[in-house]
Formats: structure tokens, C-alpha cells, sequence
């Protein structure tokens, strides 16, 4: 089935449609297609991949759009297929595919075995006819589709790899027909049948060594769709049922047994059990759930993933998400849109990819000419410009990126950071300065209310119930402090009247008959309250490396300050570590926070930040993030900034690289997938380093790929062309150049983020 998703459309009108090509067989039939699919109205982008197989194509909505589209590959010479075709296919035998080879090497075998003779001294020849017996059927049916790929790049004014393997060896089996039938009766002479036919073979060969090399780079997204179970169990009027997942509808209550899959994303309504959720955040350790309020009241305790795998306990859990709107669905989407994107190194490959196949036509004709009129025998000056044609095919080039972006992106998923565009990835590996939120991202996120100052006159249980009933509507970190101070005093509190929320200071409502106001003690100095009676408890709290918050209430005499709060977050684990990790790499960190400096500063010293080198930067309001990350960037720095996805998603915007740190509760879950150009998966800042370490490792990959590919061609040009390679030598070369590529692009599946 063609998927459609608006993946950062063009336009706003604009969808995304993707495609399966088949018959694809390098950098010059990727050009091919891309300009086919150009060419059909309403296209605005169209992307094609050579790895995946397949096509991006940004159109504005049209009638049968998608069918136009289609025929437009085939008219192209190209097979259209379902857009996952190439990607999902079915693990097969290791051997599948393999028999059109193994009659190539059964046939060339008898060829070549006179050449290896001539090694130890032997000189023999198969008679003629039997030469042009075993040659025949591999040059015109084994070669068949050489033919057919090559004649649809004549048809559009184009070359590929196809075209070069087609007019070699034609034109090495043609030279050997000729002086065959041009010999005086009688002569054995030199024939070249075994050059064509083992040409064919190799090239074959090596095609079928990639695409088995191509199936192991798509490995992580058939184990991510493998994740998503086919059946439910629905607790229905009638007792629990089994139903296809595809039936399951928000609200529904299912029960998932131990050791199942939960089939989509909820909360757990009855039961506790432990959660292995390992190949959605790559944490190997189970998690544990119970049902809210749960012991620490954190939401993260109650939410399930779909996707993950239930532990000891049989759970009913409640449906929050089905479909396309499930985690592990936009995980899914994410990994394929990173894939199916091209970097923008690319570019180089396609500028040259456009000119590659009719210059390399020209330098063979170059080649033979130069060989003839210099007074060599015409088979010789044939030979040598048909080694040209064979080691010229351009199938590494085109494989050279997209592998090595397949691979990195896809073993990253794995271990829970999802690389969401090629362009990020390709940033990644530049970034110098790593700039951190504070609240939820370098430190545990659930702050406790460590203290509670009131001022004269005021009853502590009384303030704290006027702070928890105004905070009770909000999500805040330091909101549920209050409550869950409040809760566990045995309080009780009604919920406000007429509350506003003032981004980046705090709010205000009323609590029955009084009205009061909390937040920041910049708020309260903004608004003229006077702090004086409480200034010295706040500096003291503050110097402690708390948070401290005001609870103001409005009067008929203005505002009067009646309570200070303080509160106490705690560093990450690994944290420190981390930011020591990224440090050791040469780059510089940050940490940018709300909070006021003292209580900033006192945090950073505990994380091992610098505050006098200016690794922190303090009392910045939510709206103002994005633009201390604009001054980080100042001076050419490529700066990557790390928040939790809600609040911090213009600041994410605004760096070279956003990293989102996804929300384990699931409220941030979808900002953080849309903001940044990273999202990882877990709550661990060593994620962070490892993220970079990857974009490192699979820059390299793609700079080792393209040097190769274009080392084989400058190399081995220039040799063809001055006779020092045979078209046997050449083919085998020309093959072993994508095996090498796809080979060298997998050794990234062996990184784990602990290799740093």
C-alpha cells in the first residue's frame, strides 16, 4: 500500500506520497526516475532512494494523482511497487534469488577454465562452437534485463549501469562472433566469449550480494513493524473477546495477558506488572507500572506503549491512542521519513550521476579510437574500451549515502534516539556547543516543596491549601509539588475560580472568596509587591540552590505577600556523566534556566557545570530561550539545544540541531517528535553524546562510501583505458565496489551508545 503523510510539505496544500520503484540499479536511474516524476503536473519535490527502493514524491491533491504518478515510473522503465515493498519483504532463504547465478557460474565456469590452464603452463581452447553454446544463453537470457533497462535509458536520453553492461559485453561477444566466423577454416583463434559471459556473472553477482546486504540495513524498521501485535483482547459487554487490532477504538478497556504485546497506547486501569519496553526507548531494564494515582503520583507509572511487552501480571489497560496516532506508529514514520530523506552531501552524487554515463561513453570511444589509430589490432583497442564501459557502472555511488543513513538512523532507533530528517544527521557531527534546558531534561523534573516560609499572622496549612487549590488545574512541575505536598498533609482543597496562567511568572485565581496570585519573585518585584519582611529567607533558600516561589493575595490595601516556597530538584542520573562526556569530546555545554541565579548556579555545580565560564545561563523566560540560543550561534557556532519538547519548542526551532527529550508521561511525546530535528526516547542526557557519536560515525561512513565509490571510477577509468585491466577483471571490480559500500555501511549496525 502507497503511504501518504504530510512530512513538511512545501505548501500547505501539499501531501507526500510514497512509491516503491523496482528495477533500480544506480546513481544514474535514481536522476532518471526523480526527472519522470517531475515531470507530471502538480509535483513540487520528488526524492527517490536508492536503498529503500523507493520514492517521495510532495503533490498537490489532484484526481488519481497517485495513479499518474505510477505511470510515470513505468513509462520511465521502471517497475511501480507498494511503497514498503523493498523494506518488508519477507526474510526469505539466504539463498533466494541465488539460481540465475548459479547457472551464470555453471555456464562461465567451462570459459574460464582455459585462462586459469594458462597459469600453470597449460595452452588449451575450447572449440568455437562450444564457446558460443555456453556464452549465448547468459549474454541474451541471463542479460536479458540489461537489454531491457538499457533500451528504456536510450528511450529517455539517459544512461545507467545497465547501458555500460549492455554495450560491453555485446560488443565482446559480437568481436568474438566476428573473428569466429572471419577465421580461415581450420585456425583457432583468440575469441573473447568468456570476458561477456563472466561480465554478465559477476555484475549479477554482485547485485544479488547487495540486495542481501541492502535487506540487512532495513532490518530495524521490520523490527519495528514487527512489534505491533494482530489480535486484542476486548473486555466487551458480553466478557473478554479477541478482535483484530484494527478494531480497537479509543476508550476501549483490553486485557493483556504476560508475556503479550500491548497492541496500543493507554493507561493501566487494574493490575501491576512490569513493562519491557527495550525496543521503542532502547532501555534494557523493565519498567513498572500501576494504575494512577499510583505511589508517586507520576503519569509515567500508568502510561503504556503499544508495542512493548507485559511482564509477570495480567493488566487491563484503557485505549488512548490506535492507529497511526500510537507512539510506536510516529516512531515508525520518523525511522522512514529519516531513511527515505536525502542528505544534502547527496547533491554532489546527483550533479555528477546527471553527466557520469555519456562520459564515460565518451572516454570508451576515446579509448578505442586511441588504441586503433595508434596501430594496435582493433579486438585489442575493442577489449580495452569495453573494460572501460564495465568498470565505469556507477552502482556504488548511488548506494554510498543512502546505506550509511539506512543504517546509522536505523541501529539509533534501536537504542532509542530517532533521527527524523538526513539533515540533522549530517549536522549532528558538527555541533559545538550543546545548550540544556534545566527542569526535566538535566535534572529528575519532579520537584518536592522543600520549604514553606508564611509570613506574620499567616497558618501554614491554610496558605499551603489556598497554593494547592490555585495550582490544582495545572501541570506544572512545581504545581504538582504543591499538590502533592498538600495530599499528603491530608488536606482538602476545592478547585479555583476565574485562574489565568501567566506564561513564564505564574498565575492567579480565586480560591473561594479571596484572591490570590503565585509565581516567581520577578513577578512579584514586577507588580510592586514589597518582598522586604521575607527578603533575607528568600536569598537564604536561594543560596541553598532552591527554587523559591511567592504566594501573593490581593486586598483592598494592593497586593500583600503572605508565604515564600521553596523548592528541590535533583540531578539525573548519568547527567553529570554526561555532561563530562560531551566535555571530553571538545564541546562546550549549558545550561539555560528559568530559575534565578542562585538557585542555577547552586544546581550547575552539582552537575559539574562552570558558571564562571558562562555554562549558565539563568532567569531566562520560556519566550526568551530561543533567543540565547540565536546569541550561542553568534561567531559560527553550530549548536545543538536539548529540551523536553512542551515548552522548549521554539528554542528547539531555533538551533542547528533540537533535541527533544520525549516525555515519559506521553504529554510531550508529539512536540517532541515535531519539534526537533532528534528525539530521544528516554530521559537520559547520555543519550546526547551517543547522538552525536552516530551522526560522527555514519559522516564518516558516507565520506569512506563516496571516496570509495569515486576511487574505484578514478582509478580504475584510467587503467581500463590504458590496457591494464581486462573486462573480467573489471566486472569483478566494478561488482565488489557496492559489495564493499553496503558492507562498509553495515559495520555501523555494531554501535551501541556506550561506545562512545
Amino acid at each position: 500500500m502507497t503511504a501518504m503523510n504530510t512530512v513538511a510539505p512545501p505548501s500547505p496544500a501539499a501531501v507526500s506520497l510514497d512509491i516503491g520503484v523496482g528495477g533500480m540499479t544506480c546513481a544514474s536511474c535514481v536522476a532518471r526516475v526523480e526527472k519522470a516524476l517531475k515531470k507530471v503536473p502538480g509535483v513540487q519535490l520528488a526524492t527517490v532512494n536508492l536503498a529503500t527502493e523507493s520514492a517521495r514524491i510532495v503533490v498537490a491533491p489532484g484526481e488519481q494523482m497517485e495513479a499518474r504518478l505510477r505511470r510515470a515510473v513505468r513509462d520511465a522503465g521502471y517497475e511501480p511497487r507498494a511503497a514498503d515493498a523493498a523494506v518488508l519483504a519477507e526474510d526469505a532463504s539466504p539463498w533466494a534469488g541465488f539460481a540465475p547465478i548459479a547457472m551464470g557460474l555453471a555456464l562461465s565456469g567451462p570459459l574460464v577454465l582455459p585462462m586459469l590452464g594458462e597459469w600453470f603452463g597449460l595452452h588449451w581452447m575450447l572449440p568455437a562452437w562450444l564457446q558460443f553454446a555456453l556464452a549465448t544463453p547468459v549474454q541474451f537470457i541471463l542479460g536479458a534485463h540489461f537489454y531491457k533497462a538499457g533500451w528504456h535509458a536510450l528511450k529517455a536520453r539517459s544512461g545507467n549501469m545497465d547501458l555500460l553492461v549492455s554495450i560491453g559485453t555485446t560488443a565482446g561477444w559480437a568481436l568474438s562472433m566476428w573473428l569466429w566466423l572471419s577465421a580461415e577454416p581450420g585456425v583457432m583463434v583468440h575469441l573473447y566469449f568468456e570476458g561477456s559471459a563472466l561480465v554478465i556473472t559477476l555484475v549479477m553477482l554482485g547485485k544479488w550480494l547487495e540486495q542481501r546486504a541492502k535487506h540487512q540495513t532495513t532490518s530495524a524498521i521490520r523490527a519495528l513493524h514487527a512489534l505491533r501485535p494482530d489480535v486484542a483482547h476486548l473486555v466487551g459487554l458480553d466478557g473478554e473477546v479477541d478482535v483484530p487490532v484494527a478494531e480497537v477504538l479509543v476508550g476501549d478497556r483490553l486485557v493483556v495477558k504476560p508475556g503479550e504485546r500491548f497492541p496500543v497506547d493507554g493507561v493501566l486501569l487494574e493490575g501491576q506488572t512490569q513493562v519491557d519496553e527495550s525496543m521503542l526507548t532502547g532501555e534494557p531494564l523493565p519498567v513498572e507500572k500501576h494504575p494512577l494515582p499510583g505511589a508517586d503520583g507520576d503519569p509515567a507509572a500508568a502510561a503504556l506503549t503499544g508495542g512493548s511487552i507485559n511482564g509477570e501480571g495480567r493488566v487491563v489497560m484503557q485505549v488512548r491512542a490506535v492507529g497511526s496516532e500510537t507512539v510506536l506508529s510516529r516512531i515508525i514514520r520518523l525511522v522512514e521519513d529519516a531513511q527515505a530523506a536525502k542528505a544534502p552531501i547527496q547533491r554532489l552524487v546527483d550533479q555528477v550521476s546527471a553527466v557520469f554515463v555519456p562520459v564515460v561513453l565518451l572516454i570508451a570511444l576515446a579509448t578505442l579510437l586511441g588504441w586503433w589509430l595508434s596501430g594496435h589490432a582493433f579486438e585489442l583497442a575493442l577489449i580495452n574500451a569495453v573494460a572501460v564501459l564495465v568498470i565505469a557502472c556507477p552502482c556504488a555511488l548511488g548506494l554510498a549515502t543512502p546505506v550509511a543513513i539506512m543504517a546509522g538512523t536505523g541501529v539509533a532507533a534501536q537504542h532509542g534516539i530517532l533521527i527524523k530528517d538526513a539533515q540533522a544527521l549530517e549536522l549532528a557531527h558538527k555541533v559545538d556547543i550543546v545548550a540544556f534546558d534545566k527542569t526535566g531534561t538535566l535534572t529528575v523534573g519532579r520537584p518536592k516543596l522543600t520549604a514553606l516560609r508564611v509570613a506574620p499572622g499567616m497558618v501554614e496549612d491554610e496558605v499551603l491549601k489556598a497554593a494547592a487549590s490555585l495550582q490544582s488545574g495545572s501541570e506544572h512541575p512545581l504545581a504538582r509539588a504543591v499538590i502533592s505536598r498538600a495530599q499528603e498533609l491530608g488536606l482538602s482543597f476545592a478547585a479555583p475560580d476565574n485562574v489565568r496562567a501567566v506564561p513564564g511568572r505564574g498565575s492567579e485565581g480565586e480560591v473561594g472568596v479571596r484572591s490570590f496570585l503565585l509565581g516567581s519573585l520577578r513577578w512579584m518585584e514586577e507588580l510592586k509587591i514589597d518582598i522586604n519582611a521575607m527578603a533575607v529567607e528568600a536569598t537564604a533558600l536561594q543560596a541553598q540552590g532552591a527554587t523559591v516561589s511567592a504566594l501573593a493575595e490581593r486586598t483592598t490595601q494592593g497586593l500583600t505577600l503572605r508565604a515564600l516556597m521553596a523548592f528541590g530538584d535533583e540531578p539525573k542520573p548519568g547527567a553529570k556523566e554526561a555532561l563530562a562526556a560531551l566535555r571530553a569530546r571538545g564541546i562546550k555545554t549549558v545550561m539555560i534556566s528559568g530559575d534565578n541565579r542562585g538557585a542555577a548556579e547552586a544546581m550547575a555545580l552539582r552537575l559539574g557545570l562552570r558558571p564562571l565560564e558562562g555554562e549558565v545561563l539563568a532567569e531566562v523566560l520560556p519566550g526568551d530561550k530561543a533567543a540565547k540560543v540565536m546569541g550561542l550561534k553568534e561567531g559560527g557556532h553550530v549548536v545543538a539545544m536539548v529540551g523536553d519538547g512542551v515548552n522548549d519548542a521554539p528554542a528547539l526551532a531555533a538551533a542547528d540541531v533540537g533535541m527533544a527529550m520525549a516525555n515519559p508521561g506521553g504529554g510531550g511525546t508529539d512536540v517532541a517528535m515535531h519539534a526537533a530535528g532528534i528525539t530521544l526516547m528516554r530521559g537520559d542526557p547520555l543519550l546526547v553524546a551517543a547522538a552525536l557519536d552516530i551522526s560522527d560515525r555514519t559522516v564518516a561512513k558516507i565520506r569512506q562510501n563516496l571516496f570509495w565509490a569515486f576511487a574505484y571510477n578514478v582509478a580504475g577509468i584510467p587503467l581500463a583505458a590504458l590496457g591494464f585491466l581486462n573486462p573480467v577483471v573489471a566486472g569483478a571490480a566494478m561488482a565488489m565496489s557496492s559489495v564493499s559500500v553496503m558492507s562498509n555501511a553495515l559495520l555501523l549496525k555494531r554501535w551501541k551508545p556506550g561506545k562512545l
